[in-house]
């Protein structure tokens, strides 16, 4: 008789858990790097505007947030920069994964930190648009 081991009778199939693809890990840390400077630059655009009012709101005050009014000339020069950071932001939060960086069965994971960079993404661009549409809506808003 010949030796004949069980590894060679019967093969076992152990369930291996696959490491996640290095593309996905690249693409969500481009991703929240674009989600932070576009979160960054919404913000310095509304420094000027907005953020004034959420500090008075607060009850923050103090001779210093007058000053944040200066910065309004500046608010153009954040504009390219903020929109080029959402947008690239938006593109790898939500391009779709190439095939191989998925599971065999065609499922692709979502981590949490890609929901997380949607959620500042989204953040991000409401910020930007009212900073945006501030100096026209502030008109009307204030009012009365």
């Amino acid at each position: 008789m010949a030796d004949i081991r069980k590894s060679e009778i019967a093969p076992t199939h152990r369930a291996q858990k696959e490491i996640p693809s290095q593309d996905i890990v690249i693409n969500t840390q481009r991703g929240g790097l674009a989600a932070a400077g576009g979160l960054l630059g919404a913000v310095a655009m509304s420094s000027c505007c907005i953020v004034p009012l959420v500090l008075f709101g607060l009850g923050v005050t103090g001779a210093w947030i007058g000053n944040l009014t200066a910065l309004y000339p500046y608010k153009l020069y954040f504009l390219v920069p903020t929109a080029g950071f959402l947008a690239t932001g938006f593109y790898w939060a939500y391009r779709k994964p190439k095939a191989t960086a998925c599971e065999a069965d065609g499922y692709c994971g979502t981590p949490i930190a890609d929901r997380i960079n949607k959620a500042v993404l989204w953040g991000a661009s409401g910020l930007f648009l009212a900073a945006l549409a501030f100096p026209y809506l502030a008109p009307m808003l204030l009012e009365y």
